[in-house]
């Protein structure tokens, strides 16, 4: 028997992983690539963030350029289609070898997907599209959702990272299949997140019990992830520091408005909860938690904000 290595399957069988984009989501998830046993070069505007990753034993850039270089697979998780753009055509594609996957997670405009993708392919490059579902917390703890966009061949390769990184994978179909996924979602969860600060700010004029009426609306068809999950530990118990800011909810809807106005399909219902979140951070609170709605309607209809009792 050959004692010889195929190149082709250690890369499979042990890529080098870059990430670049290590924010409130980002960190945590590229910290348990490097904790699962995936060795990571990371790079980030921010140096914490680094040093951060640093501390696991990843390594740190000094630069886009050198973790495209150095690496097999990179990820990013950046804020928006110009970052994105900026990284990727800018800095990877002109200094990654021929058969790197570029992974973007990010949440952007779909047709900066498509055009982002079509570079790095003409580059002879691979494209994933995996943006990320759950929250701030779920990247903490391992527990993200990734709606992925790719052909099957790059779905199997990056599926171990992503395993890594969360709990539930779904292979939505090819490249740019993954981000109009997420604006889907996105549209949804943020509406929702609208009219639960409406409804809570009624309760709290009417002067209810705010544990029972979360109790209740839990246990009717009014209930939805949020006030089971998101309300409860963040802004009921008066933290609207960001998993994911409203300046952020905000520009998500914005996708899901602009996409939908150039295939002619209405959104009203999307375009009255963009205005809210527009009107809440006019009155400073883009940059607190989207749950902190709650926080901004209360305070523009005279209401004291509730807060669940402490379970300690």
């Amino acid at each position: 028997m050959s004692d010889k290595t195929n190149p082709e399957e250690t890369l499979m069988s042990n890529p080098k992983i870059g990430f670049i984009g290590l924010g409130r989501m980002g960190r945590p998830m590229a910290s348990n690539l490097q904790r699962k046993g995936f060795a990571t070069l990371s790079y980030d505007v921010n140096p914490q963030g680094i040093a951060a990753l640093v501390e696991l034993g990843g390594r740190a850039a000094c630069s886009i350029a050198e973790v495209a270089r150095e690496s097999d697979i990179v990820f990013t998780m950046l804020p928006a289609h110009p970052e994105v753009r900026a990284v990727v055509l800018d800095g990877i594609v002109p200094n990654a070898k021929p058969g790197t996957l570029v992974v973007d997670m990010s949440t952007i405009d779909p047709l900066a997907t498509d055009e982002v993708a079509a570079a790095v392919e003409a580059a002879g490059l691979g494209f994933v599209d995996a943006p990320v579902g759950r929250l701030a917390i779920h990247a903490d703890r391992g527990e993200c959702l990734f709606m992925v966009g790719a052909s099957q061949e790059h779905f199997e390769r990056v599926k171990p990272m992503l395993e890594a990184m969360g709990t539930t994978i779904h292979h939505c179909g090819p490249a740019g299949a993954g981000i109009r996924m997420k604006v889907v979602n996105n549209y949804l969860a943020i509406a929702a997140c609208q009219l639960n600060a409406e409804t809570l700010t009624l309760a709290a004029r009417f002067g209810l019990d705010i544990e029972r009426t979360i109790d209740i609306l839990n246990g009717t068809t009014a209930t939805n992830g949020h006030l089971k999950t998101n309300f409860p530990v963040k802004v009921l118990a008066g933290d609207i520091e960001p998993g994911f800011q409203i300046d952020l909810a905000h520009k998500d809807l914005g996708l899901a408005l602009t996409s939908a106005s150039s295939m002619k399909v209405p959104l009203a219902m999307g375009a009255a909860a963009r205005e809210c979140l527009q009107l809440a951070r006019s009155r400073g609170f883009g940059g607190k938690d989207f749950s902190a709605l709650l926080d901004a309607w209360c305070d523009l209809a005279g209401v004291e904000a509730p807060r669940l009792p402490s379970k300690t």
